[in-house]
């Protein structure tokens, strides 16, 4: 068996200006890279930190006077549990629903044959220069009894436009001889839909449950609206009430040490708190949104 041969050099990787476009391309990713970095790595080395560092401005990358009372005051507070559960929750109802609600609409919309696919197309784009208004909404999810109910955080914005043109274009660049030949052996539309073009469509599936993970996970303003037991709320309103100082004294409770301590990187132990489950996820479909954003960047 013979050996397997290196591809072979053009005249274009050997010319002196393509090396030195590689070299200062790599030199401008670093850049960018550790600027995107520094301000995460600022932020947990603040959460680590003591108070009378934080305040002096001493704190850049690394803790100063390696401090956990913040946490251990977060963390040991049962509400702040409650929260959290009460986010994936949220998040994971909200995510599966828009999901399907997405995925549906964009494949209908990508059939050009389908009557009234122009109205429809036109409703959707509708909606992302106009809505309501934050009164309007309100009465209505109140009207529906949706208020303190799951139902007022994932349905309001269960589909995101931007999303559903993604998956649209997606789904109209799959070959079309793919879903004849399913039809001909007997397959229905949704048949086709989940056997043939679901397979197909992993990459922009999970592109579109990060957008929508992400989206639900970090929002708090429609619990903040909608919610008025506290029991009810999710993490990011927790943390909020936290920054805010509406909950430490009556909440979380302590000497007035403590709550010096806690007031002084409380915003770096929430962003910390509130990002991790996030940075957990997101290498395990890392390759997939790769993919995904890359969409449509090709035309063939």
């Amino acid at each position: 068996m013979a050996a397997p041969t290196a591809p072979k050099r053009t005249a274009l990787d050997d010319s002196r200006g393509y090396r030195a476009f590689r070299k200062v391309n790599a030199v401008i990713l670093l850049v960018v890279v550790a600027v995107t970095l520094y301000p995460f790595v600022n932020v947990v080395a603040q959460s680590f930190s003591d108070e009378q560092h934080i305040l002096a401005g001493r704190v850049n990358l690394l803790p100063r006077g390696f401090n956990l009372e913040t946490y251990k005051v977060v963390m040991s507070d049962s509400a702040f549990w409650n929260s959290y559960a009460n986010t994936v929750l949220y998040t994971v109802t909200a995510t599966a629903i828009s999901l399907v609600l997405t995925t549906t609409y964009a494949y209908v919309l990508s059939k050009h044959h389908l009557k009234g696919r122009g109205l429809l197309i036109g409703i959707a784009v509708f909606t992302m220069f106009f809505n309501g208004g934050l009164i309007p909404n309100y009465v209505l999810i109140s009207e529906l009894g949706m208020k303190n109910t799951l139902w007022a955080i994932v349905l309001p914005n269960a589909i995101s436009v931007f999303n559903l043109l993604v998956m649209k274009a997606f789904f109209e660049s799959l070959p079309k001889e793919l879903e004849e030949a399913a039809a001909i052996d007997g397959l229905n539309t949704y048949g086709i839909l989940l056997r043939v073009v679901l397979p197909l469509s992993k990459a922009v599936v999970a592109t579109m449950i990060l957008f929508y993970a992400v989206a639900n996970w970090n929002s708090w303003f429609s619990a903040f609206l909608y919610f008025d037991r506290s029991d009810l709320f999710p993490v990011t309103v927790y943390l909020r009430n936290m920054i805010s100082g509406a909950s430490t004294a009556t909440s979380v409770g302590g000497a007035q040490s403590d709550l010096t301590q806690i007031n002084s990187n409380i915003k770096a132990v929430t962003m910390v708190l509130t990002v991790l489950p996030i940075i957990a996820v997101y290498p395990f479909i890392q390759k997939y949104f790769v993919s995904g954003v890359m969409l449509g960047a090709v035309k063939q």
